[in-house]
């Protein structure tokens, strides 16, 4: 996904997939999010619906709300990027998902987990590149060229920032 994006920033391919890639792995993250997240909670685990959404455990919901958050913005990308939509309004939600998401994660506790500081400091990395990242997209639309092209810098800092994300998900560990 990382890559893709940076290939785009670096106008490196017009490939419909590439643009394609981020929506699609939002996507899919939202679903392995919302069923695999919380292994005694609804859909796999022995929470009914109901109970699941109740409150009665924060680090649940917050768990589903990202999933459904995720949800929402990779749909809303889907349909941008194969122009059905215009890139007004709907080219904010990315960046400012990834502002709230990385902001949200300062916030995340995994409660009495063994591995509770270990996982803080891997959700104040992730946080901080997020919202970093995030910033820096919002900035690439303000910053456009007389052609009406977004600032390579910025969307370079954006792809930059989504491949360390990945980098760093892929050593995450509980």
């Amino acid at each position: 996904m990382g890559c893709a994006e940076l290939s785009q920033a670096l106008h490196l391919t017009s490939l419909f997939w590439a643009r394609l890639m981020l929506p699609a792995a939002m996507l899919l993250g939202s679903v392995i999010l919302l069923v695999g997240s919380d292994h005694e909670a609804w859909p796999i685990g022995s929470l009914s619906f109901a109970q699941t959404f109740s409150g009665h455990d924060p680090e649940i919901i917050q768990h589903k709300i990202y999933a459904l958050l995720l949800f929402l913005v990779g749909t809303v990308e889907a349909v941008r990027r194969t122009r059905r939509i215009s890139d007004g309004l709907s080219s904010s939600l990315l960046p400012l998902f990834a502002i709230v998401g990385g902001l949200m994660l300062f916030g995340h506790s995994h409660g009495v987990h063994p591995s509770a500081m270990k996982i803080s400091m891997h959700h104040a990395i992730m946080g901080t590149m997020a919202a970093t990242a995030g910033s820096s997209k919002l900035l690439s639309g303000w910053f456009r060229s007389p052609l009406d092209v977004r600032s390579p810098a910025w969307e370079g800092l954006w792809a930059g920032l989504i491949v360390l994300i990945g980098m760093q998900l892929l050593t995450y560990s509980e």
